[in-house]
């Protein structure tokens, strides 16, 4: 370990006290990009270049009031960090839920540099959003949070500054009540949110722009590997849109899915969902252990899917949420792959058992980029009037993700032919955002 690095870290550890989250990212991206920078670059060094990709460009904190359905006053809190622009504007979800916080909209804002950068699209990094929960508040409530946030919002985003999308707590619903209130307040209509409903401004595909990217990527690695994914036995994490499209699209290209899951427990079904069958998920709204009564599988409550045998394993539900003794018990069990749907969904040290046993490794900047590729699509759509067919954007979808998993080669593959893809994707999205930080100046 160089003494940069220590050095370095060192400095973003006491700049940033209490954001564990934020500091993992950082740490993550850094070991593979200090190395190159030391051997390709080294006045990056002396221009503090990591030190300013590292430092949010703006981070906006804001009160957002609004009126429950028993006219009570709620308070909650509102975040919109904008980390780096220096390659087009701002661009990231908005996330809903108790467990936001500045540590982990940061580290997701740090993870998008790279990721937006990946896509080859002329976007910056950015997210935000609240510790407001959306379960069990009623249309109406939604509606009038959402409007208050946007209240305060709106002075800060627009079409070339800020493009927010959804997120987790954050659907076509969400981003209706946004956008209507952002059209009120501004008397003009434009494309300043992604994730818009298909009839008024949005994007097909944008629901399953993720999960259908991320079976692209691992489709492009098995290829590279002279494998496929027909046959393959799949576990899934998350019951969201992104699980549910991946195992769709994984259904489609012949794999075998046994699992999805929610943070109460997990669905195990020996003989593989169908889309009829995660139809039935997907109403369940929550409560899985239903499923058992319709359909021979199992329910473990409180349980992770990567107990089971797989080839493929698909973590879709949130950070961290797979850790070191997780990626022990599915490497035993004979995994060959683990492909990230969500964003940092792995511990470190998870990643670091994991790249020790050299098996697939597809990193969430890379793997999870379908989403913020299409909300890159939508926003071109916007700018010119025109709306794609499905076909056209799934297309530039492949594409892109293809793209993608080239990159991650060829900076990621070693003198023996190793291909490292968390090594490729963070020198890949890197080098693109440094050459224009460069060529902008010191700002």
């Amino acid at each position: 370990m160089s003494s940069y690095f220590k050095t370095f870290t060192a400095g973003v550890e006491q700049r940033n006290p209490h954001q564990p989250e934020f500091i993992q990212a950082v740490k993550e991206v850094v070991e593979d990009i200090i190395p190159y920078i030391e051997e390709h670059a080294k006045e990056l060094i002396d221009q503090k270049l990591l030190e300013r990709i590292s430092e949010p460009e703006r981070v906006i904190s804001f009160r957002v009031t609004w009126l429950d359905d028993k006219n009570r006053v709620q308070v909650n809190r509102g975040y919109r960090v904008q980390m780096n622009s220096a390659l087009g504007p701002y661009k990231g979800g908005l996330r809903f839920s108790p467990t936001v916080n500045l540590s982990i909209l940061k580290f997701l804002a740090f993870e998008q540099i790279f990721k937006n950068s990946l896509t080859g699209l002329p976007l910056g990094g950015g997210k935000g959003g609240s510790d407001f929960d959306p379960k069990g508040k009623s249309d109406n409530e939604i509606m009038r949070f959402c409007q208050s946030f946007m209240t305060e919002l709106f002075r800060h985003i627009g079409s070339e500054t800020d493009v927010p999308a959804g997120d987790i707590g954050v659907g076509e619903r969400e981003i209706g009540f946004l956008f209507g209130q952002y059209k009120r307040l501004q008397n003009n209509f434009t494309g300043v949110l992604t994730g818009k409903g298909p009839s008024w401004g949005g994007s097909y595909i944008r629901p399953e722009a993720t999960g259908f990217g991320l079976l692209y990527f691992v489709e492009r690695m098995f290829y590279e590997n002279q494998n496929s994914l027909k046959g393959k036995v799949i576990t899934i994490s998350g019951a969201g849109n992104v699980a549910y499209y991946a195992a769709i699209k994984a259904l489609s290209l012949g794999a075998k899915v046994i699992t999805v899951s929610n943070s109460n427990g997990t669905i195990y079904d020996e003989n593989g969902f169908t889309v009829e069958k995660l139809d039935y998920v997907n109403s369940l709204n929550r409560n899985l252990a239903e499923y058992t009564k319709r359909y021979p599988a199992e329910y473990h409550e409180g349980k992770k899917p990567w107990g089971f045998k797989c080839d493929i394993a698909l973590p879709c539900a949130t950070q961290n949420e797979l850790d070191e003794q997780d990626a022990k018990t599915l490497i035993a069990n004979g995994c060959m792959c683990i492909a990230e749907g969500a964003n940092m969904p792995s511990t470190a040290e998870a990643i670091k058992v994991i790249l020790k046993a050299k098996i697939l490794y597809a990193p969430g900047k890379a793997a999870n980029a379908g989403g913020v590729a299409v909300s890159g699509l939508e926003m071109s759509q916007n700018r010119i009037g025109q709306q794609w067919s499905t076909d056209k954007v799934d297309a530039r979808l492949k594409k892109i993700m293809h793209d993608i998993h080239d990159t991650c080669v060829h900076y990621g593959k070693d003198s023996n032919g190793v291909i490292n893809y968390l090594k490729g994707a963070n020198i890949g999205g890197f080098v693109k955002v440094a050459d224009a930080m460069r060529a902008q100046g010191v700002v």
